[in-house]
């Protein structure tokens, strides 16, 4: 696993570099977590992937959005793919390093064929001369794979012999919380077999960097320039590009969205390719421009001291499950339902769990990041936090607050479970970029009010 410094750089320290020879693809993993406690090197499979070819493709598509940033494209370092073992399938995470795109491959049963050592989440290395082997990598005979060497192997060796030090953007962080939280509102809005998801995909706009819809159409999709109902939002369609090289192996396309009605804006949007026994799923933000850092969708959990308390009885009960019931979570914790799913969004916020459109459920995952640290890199809930410590939120009735900021009086009202305020930033986002510093102040003060009652 990565480990990061107060200036927001990862080191990845590795006993040998990750390589394929003669059919073994070794990854080589840095320190994780796992099932059985911390490890150095932990060693989670080691068998058979079913279909090399697609496999590799895969993984090289994973590694292209890693090192790809999508709004003003410059050089890059290379950021390591994230590994989970949950037992039953392998899980592989990257995001751009824009921060508006998200990818992660699953490795499923049906494409495994070996043993698990153990589950956990790790870093693997993914370097120059193995994403070259990938390449040439075709057909359809099994390839070996070890995710991680065994124990004899690496104290063999004579200490780590890779180390790589990238810088770890601060919004590249925030974006693992924020699109567990964006996605877990989605449902499926249309599924392509492939030969038609293949013309789809083919047909789009090179270059494109607009806003754009999807709607079902017969057996394909149609791009509009407006949202309808049952619309998908398709932000930049040149952010699929690492699609194009996989759709040779592809059984179908599904497309997942929130429900939109004409007028609303641009929305986030997940595309899932289903491989044989495989599927590779890319998230897009809103909008080109728009990293998933700064959509707010986690700040609601992160002001809640109760959902932070919840989340440390809840972060015990799980052990790298592929699939998190809220329901049985929830008999097991002794909690309501509702404060179950809010201490999943707060485990979110320090990369704990993830989320499955395609199963439609959480997984359990652990990163490196202190969710302290990922609360303290958003300035919104830093600056709402100083307006409630300094008395600068003042309720004139249940519903209706004033907070006063930089001399000015913001009114914040709370109806039908929903808030507004007068401020500039809710009336250019209307709420869809999270709240805004007033509501979030507004709030912290009256779930304090809240709690002092109950007690």
């Amino acid at each position: 696993m990565a480990t990061t410094t107060a200036a927001g750089a990862a080191s990845y320290t590795y006993a040998r570099a990750s390589g394929l020879d003669d059919g073994l693809l070794g990854l080589s993993t840095s320190g994780g977590t796992t099932s059985s406690g911390a490890r150095p090197h932990p060693r989670f499979f080691s068998g058979l992937l079913i279909q090399a070819a697609p496999a590799a493709a895969s993984l090289l598509a994973l590694a292209e959005v890693a090192r790809t940033r999508y709004f003003q494209p410059r050089p890059t370092a290379f950021r390591d793919p994230v590994v989970t073992c949950n037992g039953d399938r392998l899980r592989m995470e990257s995001f751009s390093a824009c921060g508006g795109v998200y990818a992660r491959l699953d490795v499923l049963e049906a494409a495994m064929d070996g043993e698990v050592h153990d589950r956990g989440t790790t870093n693997v290395d993914v370097n120059d001369p193995l994403r070259e082997a990938l390449a040439r990598v075709g057909g359809s005979d099994p390839l070996h794979l070890a995710v991680g060497a065994d124990e004899v192997a690496v104290t063999t060796l004579d200490g780590a012999v890779v180390e790589k030090k990238v810088p770890l953007p601060d919004r590249w962080l925030r974006g693992f919380a924020e699109v567990q939280v964006i996605t877990a509102g989605f449902d499926p809005r249309a599924e392509l077999r492939a030969p038609d998801a293949v013309r789809f995909l083919r047909s789009l706009p090179k270059r494109a960097r607009d806003v754009l819809w999807v709607v079902p159409a017969g057996r394909t999709l149609r791009l509009t320039s407006r949202p309808v109902p049952g619309a998908v939002c398709l932000a930049g369609p040149d952010r699929l590009q690492t699609l194009l090289p996989l759709l040779r192996f592809a059984v179908a396309l599904r497309v997942y969205g929130p429900s939109v009605t004409a007028g609303d804006g641009p929305t986030a949007s997940v595309w899932e390719l289903e491989l044989p026994g495989m599927r590779y799923v890319l998230t897009l933000s809103p909008e080109i421009s728009r990293g998933f850092s700064g959509e707010g969708a986690v700040l609601d959990a992160l002001a809640a001291d109760e959902a932070a308390a919840d989340a440390d009885l809840l972060g015990a009960l799980l052990s790298f499950e592929a699939r998190v019931d809220p329901d049985l979570l929830s008999e097991r914790a002794g909690l309501p339902l509702d404060r179950t799913k809010a201490a999943l969004t707060q485990l979110g916020t320090s990369g704990r769990v993830g989320f499955d459109a395609a199963e439609a459920a959480f997984f359990h995952r652990e990163l490196p990041y202190d969710p302290e640290r990922v609360a303290s890199l958003n300035p919104r809930l830093r600056s709402a936090r100083a307006l409630a410590a300094e008395g600068a939120v003042r309720f004139t009735g249940d519903d209706t607050a004033v907070v006063l900021s930089n001399g000015s009086e913001r009114r914040v009202r709370f109806k039908d479970g929903k808030a507004t305020c007068t401020c500039p930033w809710w009336f250019d986002h209307r709420g869809e970029r999270g709240p805004c510093k007033h509501v979030l102040a507004a709030t912290i003060v009256r779930r304090e009010t809240l709690a002092e009652v109950v007690r």
